[in-house]
């Protein structure tokens, strides 16, 4: 038994553009609210808390979109045939190993933009490893609301279509 993992057919990506966007711009919210209040804890500082939160909004955005992207090229993990009509649902393992790379990611970013501001490693550290938790359990709920949204999802016969 072989195991697609990547959709075929050059329309064949489950969500559009615009969904991501937005899922961006929500998720963004959520996450610099969390980067604010630990970095705040961690310094005492208001103004390098929101510096830091300021910072990661354009960087986090930007790679939280690339992110999304990459994964409607992955069919993996994906209840297809299981929704009625509509193409992309995430399984709770899909959006577990999406939670874990994402956080992956965004952590080195915070860890970057921390040490730039603050100067001082572990700091940077610090709040690079307590987000680690904080944000992955932000993110899978954030996956987990989004699959309630059908806006932007494909519907199997919009594709079939798109393929003929």
């Amino acid at each position: 038994m072989s195991i697609s993992l990547i959709h075929k057919g050059k329309n064949d990506k489950g969500e559009s553009k615009r969904r991501s966007m937005v899922k961006s711009f929500t998720w963004r919210s959520l996450g610099t609210l969390d980067t604010i209040i630990i970095s705040y804890f961690l310094t005492g500082q208001i103004k390098i808390a929101v510096s830091i939160g300021g910072i990661e909004v354009f960087t986090k955005m930007i790679l939280y979109f690339f992110h999304e992207r990459a994964w409607n090229y992955v069919k993996w993990g994906k209840k297809e045939g299981e929704i009625s009509h509509l193409r992309t649902a995430d399984r709770k393992r899909r959006s577990i190993v999406k939670a874990v790379l994402w956080r992956t990611i965004g952590t080195l970013d915070t860890i970057m933009i921390s040490y730039i501001l603050i100067g001082k490693i572990g700091t940077a550290l610090s709040i690079g490893a307590i987000e680690i938790f904080t944000k992955m359990i932000l993110y899978f709920f954030h996956e987990r609301a989004w699959n309630f949204v059908n806006w932007g999802k494909r519907e199997f016969k919009q594709i079939e279509n798109e393929q003929n």
